[in-house]
């Protein structure tokens, strides 16, 4: 097993961080190593941006529900859908892109591309020795991300990536069964499925237990089930609508 493959295996969440700030080289490296990733058809349709401002920090911990992470850390990175250098290079060839960019299809490359982008920065990030956390409550009010961060029409914020020394050494949650996940040629039919996903429960149920000193002891069925219950973020259509990124 390489070096790569084992940071890979040995990814977790790290939510509390060293006192520390990245060097501007160590920043560059990491951009660089998230736009190497895969790109549908070239569009390279995302943006990220690098919360520097502690104030601006502070305003998006409130968005986040208040989790200090995404100021205390060495650098954060808000991953967007973007657009609108699309729209402008239209202009420049005298041409449109106005209806293709509202269309889902455009939603969802827009959604992989910043994904790609995101997961290969935190790689060299991990490779480098920082901790990394995804946070994806920026969506909480995704509108006031967005004006704090001034983002043009057709951008709009997925999720943020907080970098930083570890200062902590948290379990690693187990993943689902490899056969939960891995379906060879054909879905893995029901009964096989619920199998599976019973042993994980138990799995689960155990990894919280041990970690919370059993204050916690649900597994991973009964936290979908409650978590999943209610839809979430519902006001995102109309806010995706606003921004110009759907006509749904």
């Amino acid at each position: 097993m390489n070096e790569t493959i084992q940071h890979l295996l040995n990814h977790r969440s790290i939510r509390k961080f060293k006192p520390h700030q990245l060097d501007q080289e160590t920043i560059e490296i990491l951009v660089r190593s998230a736009q190497a990733a895969s790109t549908s058809s070239y569009q390279q349709a995302y943006a990220i941006v690098g919360v520097e401002e502690e104030n601006l920090k502070q305003q998006l911990v409130e968005v986040a529900s208040g989790q200090t992470y995404v100021a205390d850390n060495s650098y954060f990175f808000v991953f967007c859908i973007d657009y609108h250098k699309h729209v402008l290079a239209a202009e420049l060839a005298s041409g449109s892109v106005d209806q293709t960019v509202e269309t889902t299809e455009a939603l969802i490359v827009g959604a992989v591309d910043a994904g790609l982008a995101a997961q290969n920065l935190v790689v060299a990030a991990e490779s480098l020795g920082y901790g990394t956390v995804y946070i994806g409550s920026l969506r909480n009010d995704a509108a006031k991300v967005s004006e704090l961060l001034e983002l043009p029409s057709h951008v709009v914020p997925l999720f943020g990536v907080a970098v930083g020394i570890p200062d902590q050494q948290p379990g690693k949650k187990p993943r689902l069964p490899m056969d939960a996940v891995f379906h060879r040629n054909t879905y893995t039919d029901d009964d096989t499925m619920r199998q599976l996903l019973s042993q994980y429960e138990k799995e689960t149920s155990s990894y919280y237990g041990e970690r919370t000193d059993g204050r916690r002891t649900e597994g991973w069925v009964n936290q979908m089930a409650a978590s999943m219950k209610d839809p979430k973020r519902t006001y995102l259509r109309h806010f995706l609508q606003e921004k110009h990124l759907s006509r749904d």
